[in-house]
């Protein structure tokens, strides 16, 4: 029984020693430089979009501008918060029989991580999409679940200015009773800078 107690206590003392030279060496070391520190951003920029699956059959394509918030919450990982607006042209023989164009005012909120490194990230976000023209659309809705997963790439312009640079997928849940998707594929090219 003496013999298992004095292991333990022999054990014991290793892993202090253990984690006390990790610690001091932790310390020592330099920390890795990297282009951006964890910051507050703000990003302000046009996007524009190619519709897919039966949305293409109605609409041509899309431009549309956005406002984002990188929150950060933890290194490499942010909260983000998104507002926008995305107009759909209605392609041209819909047009001469009286159809509009879809005005969209996506409101989203997810997160963004940084993998390896602070250029290449990764993002998802959900929330709602608000049809801007239900009235002319005849819409049965003018509310409804949108998500958007993103890659992208932050380009550091200078000290807290950047280039954000993100490609996405788009569904929007129909506005029509057993209507289809208003899906995209999107490209948005924002200035950032860091607060």
């Amino acid at each position: 029984m003496k013999t298992k107690h004095k292991v333990g206590l022999a054990g014991l003392a290793l892993l202090v020693f253990l984690a006390y030279a990790g610690k001091t060496k932790a310390q020592d070391a330099p920390t890795p430089k990297t282009s951006s520190k964890q910051e507050f951003r703000l990003s302000v920029g046009p996007e524009a979009g190619l519709p897919v699956g039966d949305f293409k059959n109605a609409y041509n394509w899309m431009i549309g501008g956005s406002v984002q918030a990188d929150i950060p919450v933890i290194q490499s990982l942010y909260v983000t918060v998104n507002a926008g607006y995305n107009n759909f042209f209605v392609k041209d023989e819909l047009k001469q029989l009286g159809g509009k164009n879809m005005q969209l005012i996506p409101v989203m909120a997810g997160l963004k991580y940084f993998p390896v490194g602070d250029v290449f990230y990764i993002q998802g976000q959900a929330g709602v999409s608000l049809l801007a023209n239900k009235s002319d659309l005849r819409a049965d809705k003018s509310a409804a679940f949108v998500y958007a997963p993103q890659i992208g790439a932050l380009v550091k312009l200078a000290p807290k200015n950047y280039l954000d640079i993100g490609f996405r997928w788009e569904g929007t849940s129909s506005f029509y009773d057993g209507g289809s998707s208003a899906n995209f594929l999107g490209l948005r090219v924002a200035y950032a800078f860091g607060l």
